[in-house]
């Protein structure tokens, strides 16, 4: 088989050197990185791609003009002329002649190419980005090009079609009449972030909740593909009387420029600030009940919620959805090994692709130098396609989340997919149960047919699963509103539950 991209770890920041998250958590724009020229692999989860349309009643925009004169060059061979307009880091990145590989590659996969079919086109961050739907003898493919501020490409990417996600639709758990959105934006120094407010009807005040993403950039539904989790999560809360705010997560609008210096990155410019400040900020809205202000984090917003309510007073208790215990760089190793040997039998397993064994390869030898003790500031590690500054691995190794939720005093929910490979429960979730079996303020819950997502389904969990509609399970939102409504005090949460 061939590697469906991993999910959980591989891009904390989307920007210009930074390591590429595709499939899922990730809002569906294209990620292209910069410094890279990728052949397609299998289909990733994400349904990536910008909003804009070219038309021929709209002018064309100088993005497109380029891009198509960028893919001539490309199908006539003529990979100098291509090469000549990169960026300096694009150019840093992709040595001469890797480009000419990179399309004998995609030549060789999906016969000749034919024509050009489609043409979407926007803005991501800085840069515009442009999608050709290109035509070959076997396959349509995505080609994805990238180009910077000055105009200068910033990334290339081919990768399989894609077709226009269908809408979203609330879950049927959620009663939009009882509620109200309205736009709030978070001011954290120089960096503004676009919110939601998701406020219940009536005079409150309201218990209320900040959502926090997964790793990689996200919008503030934590868009995957079809599928928009925390969108369901504020929507299930407001109709059962809690005030929601969800944001765009820093590293999705700012990317490498989340940090001034991308080079001294860390969780903290990723999520953690930025989650103290929307607390604050949802405190003082009106109607807004300030002594009962929670965090809700999902993926690595649950693995850092204990971080960031330790010295948080404002904040009145944690939600963890999926929040891991173990180590981010052993997740990935792991998450690369279950995706490459799925799909086969007990009594005939899975064989990786030799392709795929070097992708794993790959991420084994990032773990490696992650964990070097030679590890230093100013180095960067690469993770799959991109860098990632030693900065951001630097300053995890003394965070314990386990032991930190352990000396918290406030209430503390944990909850976890059973069917989850990104976080798998036989480690993770043992581990929090074994380390917080008998403390008063915790309780713990599995759903044995959910996955990552908290979403519903049957047999071994994979990253195709993610690009089926679907909404987080009705059963997880009236378990999380039942607890936050008790103010932390451990409700009846149905079967399952543990303390």
């Amino acid at each position: 088989m061939k590697l469906a991209v991993p999910i959980l770890l591989l891009a904390f920041v989307a920007g210009p050197g930074m390591a590429r998250q595709a499939g899922a958590p990730q809002a569906p724009a294209p990620q292209t990185p910069a410094g890279q020229v990728t052949p397609p692999q299998a289909p990733a989860a994400s349904g990536g791609a910008p909003a804009a349309s070219s038309s021929l009643t709209q002018p064309v925009p100088p993005s497109v003009v380029a891009a198509r004169n960028v893919l001539q060059e490309i199908t006539k061979g003529q990979f100098d002329a291509v090469e000549a307009q990169y960026d300096a880091r694009m150019a840093a990145a992709q040595p001469a002649g890797h480009l000419a590989a990179a399309w004998a590659g995609v030549l060789e996969q999906m016969g000749s190419f034919d024509t050009v079919v489609g043409i979407r086109a926007g803005k991501v961050q800085m840069y515009d980005v442009v999608i050709m739907t290109c035509k070959f003898e076997k396959a349509l493919i995505d080609a994805e090009i990238a180009f910077g501020p000055e105009g200068k490409i910033a990334g290339i990417h081919f990768m399989p079609h894609q077709v226009p996600l269908p809408p979203w639709n609330p879950p049927s758990y959620a009663n939009p009449s009882t509620f109200t959105e309205q736009p709030l934006t978070l001011v954290n120094g120089k960096f503004e972030l676009p919110g939601t407010l998701t406020m219940p009807k009536g005079a409150g005040p309201f218990p209320a909740v900040v959502l926090l993403q997964a790793s990689g950039p996200h919008d503030e539904d934590e868009t995957i593909g079809p599928n928009k989790p925390l969108k369901d999560v504020a929507w299930g809360l407001a109709s059962r009387g809690i005030a929601v705010f969800r944001y765009e997560k820093r590293t999705q609008k700012y990317g490498a420029q989340s940090n001034e210096d991308p080079a001294k990155l860390t969780v903290d410019d990723e999520t953690m600030s930025d989650a103290r400040v929307a607390v604050s900020l949802l405190a003082k809205q009106a109607s807004v009940d300030p002594k009962r202000v929670f965090l809700v984090g999902h993926s690595i917003g649950a693995y850092l919620a204990p971080r960031i309510a330790a010295n948080d007073p404002e904040i009145a208790g944690i939600v963890m959805l999926a929040g891991n215990t173990q180590p981010l760089e052993k997740l990935l190793v792991e998450e690369v090994r279950y995706v490459i040997t799925s799909g086969g039998t007990p009594t005939a397993p899975a064989v990786p692709s030799p392709q795929d064994q070097k992708r794993l390869e790959q991420v084994e030898d990032s773990a490696a130098k992650i964990e070097s003790p030679d590890l230093k500031p100013g180095d960067t590690v690469q993770v799959l396609d991109g860098d990632m500054p030693a900065s951001y691995w630097l300053d995890l190794r003394a965070y314990s989340p386990v032991n930190v939720a352990k000396a918290l005093k406030i209430p503390v929910l944990i909850l976890q997919g059973g069917r989850d490979f990104q976080v798998p429960p036989a480690t993770n979730f043992a581990e929090w149960k074994t380390a917080l079996a008998g403390k008063k303020n915790v309780t713990l819950k599995l759903y044995p047919d959910l996955n990552h997502l908290f979403m519903t389904g049957t047999g071994p969990s994979l990253p195709q699963e993610y690009s089926t509609p679907g909404h987080v399970a009705e059963q997880v939102v009236i378990d999380i509103a039942s607890w936050i409504s008790a103010d932390g005090r451990p409700p009846h949460l149905d079967s399952g539950q543990s303390r």
